[in-house]
């Protein structure tokens, strides 16, 4: 887990402490998530990771420490996710891919509680500068996944050399996040789906002229 905040007394973890840490930092993601950070108090984490006040606040002194080290572990989390992903991105076909494995994931909750890192965003942006920035890297990480699959598809002949990568992947975010919200608000993926479709049919509209060397990789399957 990256950047997470140091030990309160700056000491090394022995493997049960760091065994600790992760059961309270993974008690206190699942409740952030699930119930909103205001919502979630230290003594609901102490309760759920089943450790002890002096455990807990070895390792959290504080609230803010806890939702610092929330961030960074749901963003690892999603970065990885979407990096297997996209890795490979050169197609409309893998941009489709792509889009089917993050609809369905959704689906296993009906699109409740939404994305991990915008609800966190959400609820933190106005609150605290620090995690508003971490949040804000993790995004442009985040879009810059999409814009390097984007690039490959330029590079490659897929899409034209006049498309600008970096305003289709910041389209194609937004209709992941709008997505996510709507779903969560109507307990639906459809709306989400359908945001998504919108904004990957707008950047099918920059797609090279068949013939192409771009349609010979499309028809590859790549």
């Amino acid at each position: 887990m990256a950047e997470l905040a140091p030990d309160k007394s700056g000491s090394r973890l022995t493997e049960r402490g760091r065994a600790t840490r992760e059961r309270i930092l993974r008690a206190a993601g699942d409740m952030m998530y699930v119930k909103g950070v205001s919502h979630t108090t230290l003594d609901d984490v102490r309760a759920a990771s089943g450790t002890s006040k002096s455990q807990l606040y070895r390792h959290y002194p504080d609230k803010d420490a806890l939702v610092r080290d929330v961030v960074a572990l749901q963003a690892a989390e999603v970065l990885e996710r979407h990096q297997q992903l996209l890795r490979r991105l050169n197609s409309f076909r893998g941009l489709e891919r792509w889009r089917d494995a993050v609809v369905e994931r959704n689906a296993l909750r009906n699109g409740a509680y939404g994305c991990p890192l915008g609800s966190l965003a959400s609820e933190l942006a106005d609150q605290d500068e620090e995690a508003r920035e971490a949040i804000a890297r993790h995004f442009a990480t985040w879009e810059g996944l999409l814009e390097a699959g984007l690039l490959r598809m330029k590079d490659s002949g897929v899409l034209r050399a006049d498309a600008d990568a970096g305003e289709l992947a910041t389209g194609l975010m937004a209709a992941l996040q709008g997505g996510y919200l709507l779903a969560q608000t109507a307990q639906d993926v459809k709306p989400m789906r359908i945001a998504l479709d919108m904004a990957i049919g707008h950047v099918k509209a920059y797609a090279a002229p068949a013939g192409g060397r771009g349609a010979a990789e499309e028809s590859a399957g790549r």
